[in-house]
């Protein structure tokens, strides 16, 4: 949560592997099956491109609303924060089972453990499941042990060679792949390609002006809030805008992308060069209003896209793959930028050296950015060539 400042001493202790794996597993398994519910409810359409737009707004305004609370909870005694949303969320869980509506299926499922096994795909998820692992521990720790050590040569080698089993599970083994073939085309790939590039950056932004504006300037963890506060208003605004354009107004998918990684692109830019003695409604402003469009423009469109290309009875499956490449693609960009953080701050023992470091991994960001605009204006013109021709 933005501001709250735990005091740990850098070692993870006794029961703090289940909370990580359990602060995981939660969103894993909510995110998906919301879309989900919302993909298989609604025809696609304008409603449902309005549905999936404002569903990606609630993303900055719960986090702002929620690390409001956090900061003045903190005040007191800074675990009331983490009790507090807690009943707030066991809450929610027993008003989701009460509200949320059943709705048709078929009951279909193998009864067998053979045919569960099968039906599922475990063993492409498990092979999957830990080639991403794999790959995205060795990014994250390299920035703390360093490139040549084998605690991250060897997870990342693993990683590759597990990617390529996966690929061959899912093509030539699996008879239930985890995502349907016909579902596997340009479009999502590129989807996919830009969600991946877009929200990595957004990864870095977050990190990097939590740390400026309270390592380097030095406000409070409820003024950090109050700084990031404009992002619920324009986040909002970027849902009904997306809406509109995906909906009513028929702006093609592409071209919704490509707005959204040119304002990540914008924002972060705007983040990296911003002199630390400037107020806040300069640079800082504007980007806290730019960036929650690039938010909640990319996740609407990928979710529709992805929806619209599977059926009723996958729609669990397309959501799911957003969810992942969404938090898979901020986990990265935050270890790329970590890595640049680490080379170029000197020890970070002077705030000048964690200001230089904290640049270069907004300097990451911005070509993260820059590489997922490059890929949304090569598939525009790709599909204005092909439905030319």
């Amino acid at each position: 949560m933005i501001g709250v400042k735990p005091q740990f001493d850098g070692v993870v202790g006794e029961g703090d592997e289940a909370r990580f794996l359990l602060q995981g597993i939660g969103p894993a398994i909510c995110l998906p099956n919301g879309l989900a519910i919302f993909g298989a409810a609604y025809p696609p359409g304008h409603r449902k491109a309005m549905v999936f737009a404002f569903f990606g707004a609630v993303a900055p305004i719960g986090a702002v609303i929620g690390s409001a609370f956090a900061s003045v909870l903190a005040l007191a005694w800074w675990p009331w924060a983490q009790w507090v949303l807690a009943i707030w969320t066991a809450f929610l869980a027993l008003a989701s089972y009460l509200a949320v509506p059943d709705l048709p299926h078929k009951v279909n499922f193998p009864k067998g453990w053979k045919e569960r096994i099968e039906a599922l795909d475990l063993l492409g998820a498990v092979v999957g499941i830990v080639a991403l692992v794999l790959f995205n521990f060795a990014w994250t720790q390299a920035p703390i042990s360093g490139w040549n050590t084998a605690t991250c040569i060897a997870p990342l080698v693993l990683g590759i060679v597990l990617f390529g089993a996966f690929a061959y599970i899912e093509f030539k083994v699996s008879p239930n792949p985890l995502l349907p073939y016909a579902a596997v085309n340009a479009d999502v790939g590129f989807v996919l390609a830009a969600v991946v590039c877009g929200w990595a950056t957004f990864g870095v932004f977050t990190l990097y002006i939590t740390q400026i504006l309270q390592h380097i300037r030095h406000l409070s963890p409820l003024l950090t809030v109050a700084w990031f506060a404009p992002v619920t208003i324009s986040g909002g605004c970027a849902a009904v805008v997306t809406g509109k354009l995906l909906g009513p107004w028929q702006v093609s998918p592409p071209v919704v992308m490509s707005m959204a990684l040119l304002a990540f692109t914008i924002g972060i830019t705007l983040t990296a060069f911003t002199p630390i003695d400037q107020i806040y409604w300069g640079q800082t402003f504007v980007s806290m209003i730019i960036m929650p469009f690039g938010m909640d423009m990319s996740f609407p469109a990928a979710t529709l896209i992805l929806s619209n290309a599977v059926s009723k009875k996958h729609q669990g499956i397309g959501a799911s793959l957003v969810n992942t490449v969404v938090n898979y693609g901020i986990a990265l960009g935050v270890g790329f930028a970590g890595t640049v953080d680490v080379h170029v701050n000197n020890g970070g023992l002077t705030e000048s050296d964690q200001l230089k470091g904290y640049r270069g991994g907004l300097y990451m960001g911005m070509g993260l950015a820059g590489l997922g605009l490059g890929v949304c204006l090569v598939f525009m013109l790709r599909e204005h060539f092909w439905k030319k021709h």
